[in-house]
């Protein structure tokens, strides 16, 4: 489900937010830590400082000694505290200090000062209800934090539902345009003016502008094909007058059927382009249709129908355009690939395969593009007729795809 894609926005957005709340909660915490920390020291040295004033006096007058002091010499006094001891007589002072944490349950503070040369004055104090207090209070921080983040996280992936659903009706408008609705638009009326807000204006007036530009490719192609109509039908007619014998008629007459065809293939993209076409739906057996459609062509013994037993299933669909295609595949095969030309009939499925060079990789990458062939090893052509069965298939509601077989040769499959 995309709520649930850990690469969506929102939940990239909620991590950035549960790590910085960590991020402060953990800097909050060290210095809160240290400043317990600093404390907690400053106390122990405090009660240690107090045990070694009154055992000092203690010892000075000679009275009993008490059972927290102890008297040591040198080389029975812990090394740690002995040489905190000397640190501290080097700066000037008498006492020496020694936090020491023998197990997780045991916390001393110790302290020492020299009485002569050998002996010295040992005293400690228990810390441990103080380390244990600094445990628990981290503890409590760590508990809030994780429940700052049960209720930070889901708060902060619904704040930035608002700019989901923006960015994902952009994304499924951008996706209509590509799919040739030129008036589909974002639009972003009454919302703040924020950086989403600029996005969409901007991709609407990309939009605008790609339809402005279309709309004049368009009618310069349909003008221009409407201007040629007439001279080419006087043409036709004068080469229609010349004598059948004459090589020089019947090259003039070859010249303009073609250049009649690409005129009659630019007045249909015209209105392809247009979206004015409509399909008229009939129910048609596709594989008597189809072998009709090939016989009628006279393409030759090298283009052969097969249609599976079982597989002659009537097709609602327009057999005027699905015609049009068929005729359009089989001649640009003849033309550009090699025969055998094979055409196959399996359910609503139309293949047409050839056994030439393949189709060149920028048709399979980008599609059909009106005069362009691709690559020449596919022969010469105005790349219409590809683009005029496209076309036609998108009227119909079908797909036309385009592959190369595996030990060689064009695909085209049409799905009904």
């Amino acid at each position: 489900m995309r709520l649930f894609n850990p690469r969506a926005l929102r939940w990239k957005i909620a991590a950035l937010t549960a790590l910085a709340c960590c991020a402060v909660a953990t800097t909050i915490a060290l210095l809160v830590r240290d400043s317990n920390r600093d404390q907690l020291n400053k106390l122990a040295r405090e009660r240690v400082t107090l045990l070694l004033t009154t055992a000092k006096r203690h010892y000075d007058q000679g009275e009993n000694r008490p059972t927290w002091l102890d008297v040591r010499t040198r080389d029975e006094t812990p090394a740690p505290l002995l040489r905190a001891l000397s640190e501290e007589r080097a700066r000037g002072g008498e006492a020496g200090h020694w936090y020491q944490a023998e197990k997780p349950d045991r916390h001393w503070m110790w302290a020492a000062i020299a009485v002569d040369n050998d002996r010295i004055l040992i005293v400690r104090t228990d810390m441990y209800a103080e380390e244990r207090g600094l445990q628990l209070q981290d503890r409590a921080m760590v508990t809030s934090v994780l429940a700052a983040l049960v209720v930070v996280v889901p708060l902060a992936a619904l704040a930035t539902e608002p700019i989901i659903r923006r960015l994902g009706h952009g994304a499924r408008t951008a996706r209509a345009i590509a799919d040739g609705d030129l008036d589909a638009r974002i639009g972003s009326p009454g919302r703040a003016r924020d950086e989403v807000t600029e996005m969409s204006a901007a991709v609407d007036e990309m939009a605008a502008a790609l339809q402005r530009r279309l709309e004049s490719e368009r009618r310069f192609t349909a003008d221009v094909a409407h201007e040629l109509r007439t001279p080419l039908m006087g043409l036709v007619t004068t080469a229609g007058l010349l004598p059948d014998d004459d090589e020089v008629a019947l090259l003039l007459r070859d010249r303009v059927r073609a250049l009649n065809a690409l005129v009659e293939d630019l007045l249909e993209i015209s209105r392809l382009d247009a979206g004015i076409e409509r399909a008229d739906l009939d129910t048609v057996p596709l594989g008597e249709f189809v072998t009709d459609v090939v016989r009628r062509l006279e393409a030759g013994p090298g283009v052969a129908v097969t249609v599976p037993a079982g597989d002659g299933d009537p097709v609602e669909t327009d057999p005027r355009r699905v015609e049009r295609i068929l005729v359009n595949l089989v001649v640009n095969a003849q033309r550009h690939g090699a025969e055998p030309v094979r055409i196959t009939v399996a359910g609503n499925r139309i293949t047409v395969r050839d056994h030439g060079p393949g189709f060149p990789a920028v048709l399979l990458d980008e599609g059909p593009q009106r005069f362009r062939t691709g690559a020449s090893d596919r022969g010469r052509g105005h790349g219409l007729g590809l683009t005029v069965a496209q076309g036609q298939a998108g009227v119909l509601g079908a797909r036309l795809t385009f592959a190369n077989a595996p030990d060689g040769g064009a695909v085209a499959t049409l799905d009904l």
